[in-house]
């Protein structure tokens, strides 16, 4: 594939900054520091131009929180200004990025997604008889900086770029030249193209057809136990020696018939389930924004608003009767 170059000056172009911005404020147009960059729009613009212009970007001002979805994560939030600049890399870098994708690749990409991960897992449940599921140990912690940026390096040849990348790296680390963030816009899709390598090698170099991978959640599929189980070592291998990373212990090979616990799901041959995990935490997050809507918290259209993913994640699973009896139990209607 043959490298670009020229983008950085695309990326400070004014103009591609103020689509940034609109990216970046969707969803948050009533959020103070929105505002208070939508009010001195023109000079924000500029700021930024200049920074990139003598490569001297601001970055590196953090917000940490901890979430449970459903395990507990440490959120990395970079100021609004800060993401204002992450949208407009991501602007011009994500079509470079994307055609270097595999099909089956689903996390971070335009017209990919979740749901889509599903239901082509869901085929490759119906015609394999055993899958091999495996993750990588702290995977976001685990990237080293110095693979990442060789990899960018065989994608990208305008050096300004690269340099960009490697001050966003540099502004977080769990150990010295380890770890990007969770949370922030470039990480997700440097996290998301940094395992396209292992997808190509699988593809193109041990011949696995049926493979998909969302994020670092990634399946193979076929007809022979003993063939996953020798890809299982060659993987270890080759995600040890070419990427510094490693499995997770909770390594999966099992029959297709049993269900393939996947992104909250369990799916057979002939039907989706919820996985138990799935179901209580619907429970919970429904009685919670209830909660919300009943103290006043939320309007009636923001209970809505968070409501409707929540009820179309059960959607996807045959999961009407259990649907049903939370919203009865718990007395709204949906």
């Amino acid at each position: 594939m043959k490298r670009v170059g020229n983008l950085y000056e695309r990326i400070a172009e004014p103009d591609n900054l103020r689509l940034a911005f609109l990216k970046a404020a969707r969803g948050k147009q009533d959020r103070p520091e929105v505002i208070d960059f939508r009010a001195h729009l023109a000079d924000n613009i500029k700021k930024i131009y200049a920074e990139l212009v003598a490569e001297q970007p601001d970055i590196g001002h953090y917000r940490f929180f901890e979430v449970r979805d459903p395990k507990r994560r440490t959120i990395c939030a970079a100021s609004f200004r800060e993401r204002v600049l992450h949208h407009a890399i991501m602007h011009i870098c994500e079509p470079v990025l994307e055609r270097y994708a595999i099909f089956d690749s689903y996390a971070c990409r335009p017209g990919k997604g979740s749901r889509k991960a599903v239901a082509r897992a869901k085929l490759f449940v119906e015609r394999s008889s055993w899958y091999l599921k495996l993750d990588i140990r702290k995977y976001f912690d685990s990237i080293d900086h110095d693979v990442l940026l060789a990899q960018l390096g065989r994608r990208f040849k305008d050096k300004r770029l690269l340099a960009l990348f490697a001050k966003l790296l540099a502004t977080y680390h769990t150990v010295p030249g380890k770890g990007l963030p969770i949370g922030n816009l470039v990480s997700q899709h440097l996290a998301n193209f940094h395992l396209g390598e292992l997808d190509h090698w699988l593809k193109e170099v041990r011949g696995c057809k049926d493979y998909l991978r969302y994020m670092d959640d990634f399946v193979l599929f076929g007809n022979d136990k003993k063939l996953l189980r020798e890809e299982l070592v060659a993987i270890a291998q080759f995600l040890a020696t070419r990427l510094g990373l490693r499995l997770k212990d909770n390594i999966q090979l099992n029959r297709c018939r049993q269900g393939l616990p996947f992104l909250g799901y369990r799916l057979f041959p002939a039907r989706i389930r919820l996985l138990p995990a799935s179901r209580a935490r619907f429970v919970q997050r429904f009685r919670e924004y209830e909660q919300l809507a009943a103290q006043g918290v939320w309007s009636e259209q923001g209970l809505a608003r968070h409501m409707e993913p929540l009820i179309d994640f059960t959607r996807v699973a045959d999961a009407t009767s259990f649907r049903r009896g939370v919203i009865a139990a718990h007395g709204v209607s949906s």
